[in-house]
């Protein structure tokens, strides 16, 4: 079971987060696993349009080898230079804390990043029962 949404504006974040937490509800998640799994996926999918210019996220419900929710957030912008800088807590490109990236990171079973300037970045995340 898979979804592709768009991430055109703030109502979309507002979409991939209900429908994260509705998959993770359906795989079996703890409350705090839920939660884990949708503010990381609030915080990519914010930064796909504030510093990606938009792009989608493709949501879907794992059950094997373990349930959970995979996402994977792309989008055709600037890309991200130093992808390792990015991960750092307080680096930021922008006017946010920094958080973003790491923190996904920290929150996520799975997390994987690819991102090249000029042409874009994909970032898969997935938590697991």
């Amino acid at each position: 079971m898979s979804e592709r949404l768009d991430i055109r504006s703030s109502e979309d974040v507002v979409r991939v987060r209900q429908k994260v937490r509705a998959l993770a509800v359906e795989a079996g998640l703890s409350l705090v696993d839920q939660t884990k799994i949708v503010t990381a996926a609030s915080e990519l999918a914010r930064n796909t349009l504030d510093y990606g210019g938009g792009g989608e996220v493709d949501i879907e419900l794992v059950t094997f080898p373990r349930r959970g929710v995979r996402m994977t957030f792309s989008d055709q912008g600037p890309g991200i230079p130093d992808i390792a800088a990015a991960l750092r807590d307080g680096f930021t490109s922008g006017n946010g804390l920094g958080l973003g990236l790491g923190g996904a990171k920290r929150l996520s079973s799975e997390f994987s990043i690819d991102s090249t300037p000029g042409q874009g970045t994909r970032v898969t995340i997935a938590r697991f029962k």
